[in-house]
């Protein structure tokens, strides 16, 4: 597996739409084919593929089971508009089933809250003073476009939208300082992470420490502990923020149906289970959790596409559609 990951390190990992493909299209999607006429799986756009069975299967035979658990996770490729789409019909397709989905996304932090729980609550409520006080440059940056159709959707239907980082400002800290020092930051103890255990895997560190060298050369080694250590922060608040959300929805429960949480977040937080999901299972007792990998699909590398699948990256690889940006950038 980890030998696998070091062939495909995203440096962002640390670093027609969907709708046009009714359903009178999708039966090609679950049905294994071969290429060139070997026994090769043919790979084609917008096929979810099922890991466990190493079989293609159409999004309406997934979508009853993503409904009956508590967290989905996405893991996207950064600013690829079919997998904003693509979340999008997981959204929907909750919605269609009475659930009351809980987004939570990658792209605003802690420190943001407050002005995204405005924003989603009052629709008077401007989008430039919005960006302005969620700390959109501050802590994500970008085009807002990128990723506005998952916060529109949320302000329509008025779901409950979780920033799920960390202040990047204590992000930072733990970067250039190392996590004992920015420790004692007040900041830490302001937003909860001062008591914080976080937990060191040692396949999660192999792989973490191996993409920054990959993506990130000649640096000494305590430059690179110190980065590891601020993933390590980041994922252990991600899961924090998710596992604290599904006791307050446990709590709800008597009252409104809430969930699941959808997570949306780059794809180097769900792989192999290890950055998030595995620990909001340690945080949260018998959670039902689902990892679903969006894969942009470039019929040059149909090798990289196999080896996700060998590799168990995910519950699920869902094949869309390339960035009009092109092809992610690998780190080799």
């Amino acid at each position: 597996m980890v030998r696998a990951l070091r062939r495909r390190v995203f440096s962002a990992a640390f670093l027609l739409l969907w709708l046009l493909l009714t359903q009178s299209l999708l039966p090609w999607a679950a049905e294994p084919s071969s290429e060139s006429g070997d026994s090769l799986p043919l790979f084609r756009e917008w096929q979810v593929w099922e890991v466990k069975s190493g079989k293609p299967i159409p999004f309406e035979q997934l979508a009853p089971d993503l409904a009956a658990v508590d967290v989905i996770y996405l893991g996207e490729e950064h600013h690829n508009r079919w997998h904003i789409e693509a979340a999008l019909l997981v959204l929907r397709s909750l919605l269609d089933r009475g659930r009351r989905p809980i987004l939570a996304v990658e792209m605003f932090g802690w420190d943001g809250q407050e002005a995204l729980d405005r924003y989603l609550a009052d629709p008077s409520e401007a989008r430039d003073r919005f960006l302005r006080e969620s700390l959109w440059e501050q802590n994500w940056g970008g085009a807002f476009e990128d990723y506005e159709p998952l916060v529109r959707l949320a302000r329509e239907q008025r779901l409950a939208v979780l920033a799920l980082n960390p202040p990047k400002s204590l992000v930072r800290k733990v970067a250039m300082q190392g996590l004992s020092r920015a420790k004692d930051d007040p900041e830490m103890a302001r937003w909860g992470m001062k008591e914080e255990v976080l937990v060191e895997e040692p396949a999660y560190r192999e792989i973490i420490v191996n993409q920054l060298r990959l993506c990130h050369g000649g640096m000494a080694d305590d430059a690179y502990e110190r980065m590891y250590e601020a993933s390590v922060f980041r994922d252990e608040g991600m899961a924090k923020t998710i596992a604290d959300r599904l006791k307050a929805a446990g709590a709800a429960q008597q009252t409104e149906p809430l969930g699941p949480i959808v997570s949306y977040t780059g794809s180097g937080h769900i792989q192999y289970r290890l950055p998030v999901p595995d620990r909001v299972s340690r945080r949260a007792e018998s959670v039902r959790q689902v990892t679903i990998y969006l894969s942009s699909y470039d019929p040059s590398r149909a090798e990289e596409i196999r080896s996700l699948l060998k590799d168990s990256v995910a519950d699920y690889v869902w094949l869309t559609p390339m960035s009009p940006h092109g092809p992610p950038r690998r780190c080799r």
